[in-house]
């Protein structure tokens, strides 16, 4: 490819809405073009590193037994309404209905198409266990689209669905999946990806991993420890070390204006973990009221309590009086018992708790749950913090960092089998119902993500492997017969081995050239100027700095071809 030929721009300053390194470089870069919030088009330089990772992904699906499939991205909404998802899945799903009245949606995921391919086919057990798999437009309507291709609403994604008679066989595959991921993201470049435990989400399944890129700009909070427990903060699971303390009778005292737990810890000189806070939601249904008691000094973790309630909920807009919640003095000791509480592990083993007295400006002391209310369900909803005791070794060791998701996987069960009638005969010719894992990964979010941890301050920094080309000739001055011949031959030359290159044909100023090849990233660049041809030389350097060095115009294709070779193994 020549420079001269290709279709883009690239530029000094990044847009001002780039918040992040990635989405700037790339937009410098000319790999895409903004069209609508969270849409872009991209151009060949992004195109031909999604084509790469593609691949990469394409042979690891296949050396665990995937088949290539295509799901349509436009699907009848009664493809959903078997599954339960068309209604309990938000504004995300783009809805509409066709010129005959029929309601649509766009695929923003495939479970439902998957099962839908399937059932109708794998009828018995011996048809079982298979891996289906297709990389596929898709549509979400996220409302917080950011980051370039990090957070997007139109995205392109490998999206796998394996289909099983056990749940020991889904076991055996998942490890598999699990293995080929983290060959995926090696082969790509990745290099500080770690897996995190992870809530399943409106995906279902009780055990979901997802991998992250380690990064001060991701989106995702982790917990980690140095143990090896690595854990979303939405599935952290929070061991808290209480001291029991002193039981005492319970007391009222007045507490006036006193209705924050900050507002209490300063007035009765207490310590937060001796008071219960009151955090009200209500069911996103009907509005009714949900309380969550927790520690004063913890946050409730959102996604754990919904998980737990089984239902979806919002923090309380408007709280009546009608209710009976006093805002700013609630306590579960004469609260109404239409409301429905929940008590988090934290407050486990506390003997004597401080809380609202559910009248204003009044307070209790003393609360001891077991005395005063009786057997109550602890249920861990907390969120986790820095310094939080580790559930794996049990060290107050859990530290807190930033990942950017590039994949994930999740053991779905029969969620979607079940409620879409999917069966199978067993060997005894009995029906039964299958089960599921499901195994994605973004394709432009995973391509965005290694540009974030591989760049400069000039440009990105890609890996041999996914890199738009392997090598660029800079030739600095086309109007020198001779730089201008040995350019054109090391080109022909390479591309007659096989090697991928850009070609910078251009008549422009050196510093201009040199500034679009980092913008580009390409791991070799070849430099032919009149100085390195009077020195008989070609200059060869590498985009991350590593070396430079002065090659004979004589060797330097097989030099070129060789270096690429190597630096591919180095993925492998």
């Amino acid at each position: 490819m020549k420079v001269s030929n290709m279709l883009g721009e690239r530029f000094k300053n990044a847009p001002k809405d780039c918040v992040i390194e990635s989405h700037a470089l790339m937009m410098r870069g000319g790999y895409m073009k903004y069209m609508a919030n969270g849409i872009f088009s991209l151009y060949t330089p992004a195109k031909r590193i999604t084509r790469k990772i593609e691949q990469i992904i394409r042979e690891e699906m296949d050396a665990v037994d995937g088949q290539e499939v295509m799901f349509p991205v436009a699907m009848p909404a009664s493809l959903w309404e078997e599954s339960g998802r068309y209604t309990s899945i938000g504004s995300e799903m783009a809805r509409w209905k066709d010129r005959s009245g029929n309601a649509m949606v766009l695929g923003m995921t495939h479970e439902e198409a998957a099962v839908h391919l399937a059932r109708d086919t794998a009828q018995s057990y011996t048809d079982f266990p298979f891996m289906i798999y297709q990389i596929q437009t898709k549509f979400r309507d996220e409302p917080r689209a950011r980051g370039g291709l990090i957070r997007v609403r139109e995205f392109t994604m490998k999206d796998a669905y394996s289909f099983h008679t056990s749940q020991a066989d889904l076991e055996r595959y998942y490890a598999q999946v699990f293995d080929s991921y983290n060959r995926i993201f090696k082969r790509c470049g990745c290099r500080n990806f770690i897996s995190v435990q992870s809530d399943s989400g409106m995906m279902g399944g009780s055990i979901s991993h997802e991998f992250m890129l380690l990064t001060e700009v991701g989106e995702d909070t982790l917990a980690i420890c140095d143990c090896g427990y690595r854990a979303n903060m939405e599935a952290a699971v929070v061991n808290v070390q209480n001291e029991p303390g002193e039981i005492a009778p319970l007391t009222e005292i007045a507490t006036p204006d006193v209705k924050t737990i900050e507002d209490l810890h300063k007035f009765l000189k207490a310590d937060e973990k001796q008071l219960a806070k009151a955090v009200v939601y209500q069911k996103n249904d009907d509005d009714s009221f949900v309380i969550a008691f927790i520690r004063g000094d913890l946050e409730v973790n959102e996604t754990k309590l919904r998980n737990y309630l089984g239902f979806e909920i919002h923090p309380a807009v408007e709280i009546d009086a009608e209710s009976g919640i006093v805002p700013g003095f609630i306590g579960p000791y004469g609260l109404s018992d239409k409301i429905k509480v929940v008590f988090d592990a934290s407050l486990k083993g506390i003997e004597s708790l401080i809380c609202g007295a559910n009248k204003v400006d009044t307070h209790y002391t003393g609360l001891n749950i077991q005395r005063d209310l009786g057997d109550v369900k602890y249920t861990d909803i907390a969120k986790t913090f820095a310094g939080a005791v580790c559930p794996k070794c049990g060290r107050p060791s859990i530290c807190i960092e930033k990942g950017i998701e590039i994949g994930n996987i999740f053991q779905l069960g029969r969620k979607y089998t079940e409620s879409m009638g999917m069966t199978y005969l067993d060997e005894n010719g009995d029906r039964q119902i299958p089960i599921m894992g499901c195994y994605g990964i973004g394709v432009g979010r995973l391509c965005a993500s290694i540009c974030q941890e591989s760049h400069d301050d000039y440009g990105p920094i890609w890996p041999m492997t996914i890199a738009p080309w392997q090598v660029e000739i800079c030739n600095l001055r086309v109007d020198d017969p001779a730089v201008k011949e040995a350019a054109d031959r090391l080109y022909a030359e390479l591309l007659s081995y096989g090697v991928e290159v850009l070609y910078d044909d251009r008549d422009i100023r050196p510093g201009a050239m040199f500034a679009d090849a980092d913008l580009f990233g390409i791991p070799l660049r070849a430099v032919v100027s009149p100085k390195s041809i009077a020195a008989g030389c070609i200059e060869i350097s590498a985009r991350d700095k590593s070396f430079r060095e002065n090659i004979p115009v004589a060797e330097a294709t097989e030099w070129l071809r060789d270096k690429v070779v190597e630096m591919l193994k180095a993925f492998c």
